[in-house]
């Protein structure tokens, strides 16, 4: 007991001061084994635990309107020393007003963007749906909805796209459930010589869509039909699979140089989560026209190149994804070649294969299947690929040969295009 502590119950109690009373006090709670000292240790155990769940939490940075707006000033020839005329918050003349009582800030502008009698929000995002279900958007320009934006193909469509937007209240399900199950979309894609001649881009929707997949799409596809695919949702950025040292060249700082993928589920989420450095996006992603993110991309191209089939066949992800199809083939497809190549077509094209496609295939893996029996050790290195582990009761040869199948089904021009 410290010295102090001594002389004070040395001291008769009637004779102690205030702080010789709370020094007492507080010697007890922290040191005599007691009901005060049990419910103190429950609070600061408490305590610590709110303490350390939310240091885990992300933060964001967030903007908070000033109670009296800055004055801003027209600045003579851009200059910052000759400041002009004030100004203030508006909007352009020729659209619509803010609606009554809004503020002139930006909750005001968010609910002017979203009012019903607001004339381009609703086309705008209608006409991006359109461009994502049939590739071109009845405003083929959708990345200019201004002065010189090309008119729209369809304008009666369009607007009456744009009311029922509003008049379902934004429901962004509900529109897109109404393009999908409309007998224009449900067309078939096949293409004649009439059509092509008369309307080589099906402006005038006398067929169904086909265009090729966005980056995204192609593999969170694959990932999804070899079973890989792990449907969680949100969280942290994921590290999947990436080339050797592609970081870093542009990664001088920060934990992105020396890029180590992740293990385990990670690998397979949604390419939604992906980490994304801005002056550098995932080789394969931009192969298939994903763009860099260096600037706003409204409306990407879309290119068909042969690197595209080279990144199909032979990127990390779409062989393990190949391997795990195949494994699937082997073990859910039937007992005979003919049965496990028809399922794992049906799986990837969502059609059965007609029988030149199911020769072509079969013949294929027969060959692969003598070429992978006599190179065992090239066998058991193919279905080695990946984090994930290949099933130990399938025979490394013949498994081999049912990757190298199942990567040219991935490969087949109708899974990687809408139609």
């Amino acid at each position: 007991m410290p010295e102090s502590l001594k002389q004070i119950l040395a001291t008769a109690p009637e004779k102690r001061n205030a702080k010789q009373r709370a020094e007492l006090e507080k010697f007890f709670r922290a040191n005599i084994a007691s009901p005060v000292k049990q419910a103190d240790d429950a609070l600061a155990a408490a305590k610590k635990s709110v303490e350390d769940f939310e240091s885990k939490l992300p933060t964001v940075m967030v903007m908070k309107e000033l109670a009296k707006p800055r004055e801003a000033r027209l600045l003579i020839r851009g200059q910052y020393d000759k400041p002009g005329d004030a100004v203030f918050a508006a909007l352009p003349a020729v659209l619509p007003p803010m609606p009554v009582g809004s503020p002139t800030n930006r909750l005001g502008l968010a609910k002017w963007l979203v009012d019903p009698q607001h004339p381009l929000t609703a086309r705008v995002w209608v006409n991006r749906q359109w461009e994502k279900f049939f590739g071109t958007g009845l405003v083929k320009t959708s990345e200019n909805f201004g002065m010189q934006s090309e008119p729209a193909s369809h304008p009666e469509l369009l607007d009456w796209l744009a009311t029922e937007f509003v008049r379902l209240k934004w429901d962004m399900k509900a529109m897109q459930k109404l393009i999908v199950m409309s007998a224009t979309y449900r067309q078939s894609s096949k293409v004649t010589p009439a059509l092509v001649e008369r309307d080589p881009e099906n402006r005038l929707l006398a067929r169904g869509p086909r265009f090729r997949l966005p980056a995204e799409v192609i593999r969170d596809q694959a990932l999804a039909a070899s079973g890989l695919l792990v449907e969680k949702i949100g969280g942290p950025s994921v590290r999947p699979y990436m080339p050797e040292g592609v970081w870093d060249e542009t990664s001088k700082y920060g934990d992105l140089r020396g890029y180590k993928h992740d293990t385990g589920d990670a690998l397979y989420r949604r390419t939604f989560y992906t980490i994304w450095k801005r002056t550098a996006a995932p080789p394969t992603m931009l192969l298939f026209d994903s763009p860099s993110r260096e600037i706003c991309t409204v409306k990407r191209p879309r290119t068909n190149t042969p690197l595209q089939a080279l990144a199909l066949l032979n990127e990390i992800t779409y062989v393990e994804a190949a391997r795990a199809l195949a494994q699937h083939m082997m073990t859910d497809g039937g007992a005979t070649p003919a049965e496990r190549i028809a399922w794992g077509f049906r799986r990837v094209t969502s059609r059965q294969p007609d029988a030149a496609d199911l020769k072509v295939l079969t013949a294929g893996l027969e060959k692969r299947l003598v070429k992978y029996r006599a190179e065992a050790e090239a066998a058991k290195k193919l279905v080695a690929l990946g984090e994930s582990k290949p099933d130990a009761k399938l025979d490394p040869a013949e498994l081999a040969a049912y990757t190298l199948t199942a990567n040219v089904l991935l490969n087949l021009d109708e899974v990687v295009t809408k139609e």
